[in-house]
């Protein structure tokens, strides 16, 4: 489980086509300096498996079906990638939960620059829209975030320096696609509601 508080930027150094999947290798540091091969790390919002690390980078392995419903598919050489531990027992909760299994993506609209913040919009996927509601959180390449405003086809996110400043976020072009993933509790209760008027909760 993760909380969508970026620890650390990282940045692509190398991609291995293996069949219908990839191997990444990310320079990183501070997601490193407890790091056990089979650890948990979150890419742009994607749960990943460390393979092999050292104290300067780590490979994981990106298989079809995440190539499918993310962007990681579209990262080269260079590009820098938002990185969070898996939250541990005694960790603070600081964003919301987040599980790093990608609902889908989405498309930078527009942003807005202010003395103290930006306003980026985004296109809302139809399949999505259930789930995203006005003050309610949402991860965007990992990053957990509050949707400050929402449309029909659109919702938007309030960016301060400081999140700008340490994740990919501030380097998001009009047309650049992010990763999603919507609220799990929402889609539990929908779940849950969709079960009809059967009795819900765990038999003793």
């Amino acid at each position: 489980m993760f909380t969508g508080i970026v620890e650390e930027l990282g940045t692509v150094q190398g991609i291995e086509q293996l069949g219908d999947s990839i191997r990444l290798r990310i320079g990183a540091r501070k997601v490193l300096e407890d790091a056990h091969n089979g650890d948990s790390i979150c890419v742009n919002g994607v749960c990943l498996t460390v393979v092999e690390f050292t104290p300067e980078h780590f490979d994981a392995d990106v298989m079809q079906e995440s190539l499918d419903r993310s962007s990681l598919g579209r990262l080269a050489v260079g590009s820098p990638v938002n990185l969070e531990r898996a939250l541990a027992a005694n960790g603070r909760l600081g964003g919301h939960i987040m599980q790093g299994h990608v609902d889908g993506v989405t498309t930078l609209l527009s942003r807005q620059h202010s003395e103290h913040w930006d306003v980026l919009r985004f296109a809302l996927p139809e399949a999505l829209a259930p789930y995203v509601v006005e003050k309610g959180s949402i991860a965007l390449n990992g990053t957990s975030l509050t949707v400050s405003s929402r449309g029909i086809d659109y919702f938007e996110v309030s960016l301060i320096p400081t999140t700008l400043a340490e994740t990919t976020h501030g380097q998001l072009k009009v047309g650049d696609l992010v990763n999603v993933e919507v609220d799990v509790l929402a889609k539990y209760v929908e779940n849950m509601m969709n079960r009809g008027s059967g009795a819900v909760g765990v038999d003793k």
